[in-house]
């Protein structure tokens, strides 16, 4: 019962995918900080601060919280994503994707040689083909 749950573990499958959820968190880690350093105060510069905005739906009373949309946030936080989602793109995926383009071109696996076989019958085909007198 171990030793299957070893071969389990240990199968390629779930170490890749621990790996991947590791790096993925220090991934994330570190374009949190890019975005807290970076491009926050960007749309802050553009903006002129963060965007607010709130609708007040149903005001506080004595015994009920007041409803309130804050659509500004939502805003705020859809400008970093796609701020953040360019620059990934740009910087992250668009240098990987043209690194391994170059790595196939210079990876073209040469063409096979026909086998005797294939010869042979690509011999009998012309032969068929030729014009009887």
């Amino acid at each position: 019962m171990l030793k299957g749950f070893r071969d389990f573990v240990m199968r390629g499958n779930v170490v890749d995918l621990a790996v991947g959820v590791v790096i993925g968190a220090a991934f994330n880690g570190l374009v949190e900080a890019f975005t807290k350093a970076f491009l926050t105060p960007l749309i802050q510069l553009v903006g002129g601060g963060d965007v607010a905005g709130a609708i007040t739906l149903r005001a506080a009373t004595a015994t009920q919280e007041a409803i309130v949309l804050d659509y500004g946030s939502f805003i705020s936080a859809l400008i970093s994503f796609l701020l953040t989602a360019a620059v990934l793109y740009f910087f992250v995926v668009q240098p990987m994707n043209m690194m391994n383009e170059r790595l196939k071109r210079g990876q073209q696996a040469p063409v096979d040689e026909p086998s005797n076989e294939e010869k042979l019958l690509a011999e009998i085909r012309d032969e068929l083909r030729r014009p009887r007198v």
